[in-house]
């Protein structure tokens, strides 16, 4: 006997995206450059902190692409490599990628640059309740408009109930 897996569980319906998701995160999550952080800043709020010494505003992009926050840095550094000749070399200037996946609800509310650490504040909006009543529709409209279309000698009875034409 196999066990459900968490998107195929029958009382979680329409949640199979989700287990792919947490499967590509796993499989992309392994790099380590930049280093961050993600503190919660309040109820609904969060924050993630990326060490990005040596990159100038310019230099970082920050974007939103379905649902995943893309922060990508790439050093211009190189325009003087020419010109300066190392004699140890210990501090990452590389290009780098760093995806985050937000939830339904969650906005990018701003970001800064300070000090070599680059902010990106988070809010979750508080998720709307919505109670919405479902008719049902029992078929006798159905059975109505059909009576309507055949020729009709004598009432029916559908179900003990009389119907006419």
């Amino acid at each position: 006997m196999t066990k459900p897996t968490f998107g195929t569980h029958p009382f979680l319906l329409g949640f199979d995206e989700l287990e792919r998701l947490v499967e590509h995160t796993v499989r992309t999550g392994n790099e380590g450059y930049p280093p961050y952080n993600i503190e919660q800043t309040g109820a609904a709020g969060f924050r993630i902190t990326l060490a990005v010494a040596g990159f100038a505003e310019d230099d970082l992009s920050i974007t939103l692409e379905d649902r995943q926050l893309v922060i990508r840095g790439r050093s211009r550094d190189d325009s003087q490599g020419d010109e300066r000749i190392y004699l140890h070399k210990g501090i990452a200037a590389r290009q780098f990628q760093r995806a985050f996946v937000l939830a339904d609800g969650v906005d990018v509310s701003g970001a800064h640059l300070e000090h070599g650490l680059l902010h990106v504040s988070l809010q979750r909006s508080a998720p709307e309740n919505v109670v919405k009543t479902i008719q049902i529709d029992s078929g006798r409209s159905q059975v109505t408009e059909q009576s309507q279309n055949r020729p009709s000698a004598s009432p029916r009875h559908e179900h003990g109930k009389r119907i006419t034409s």
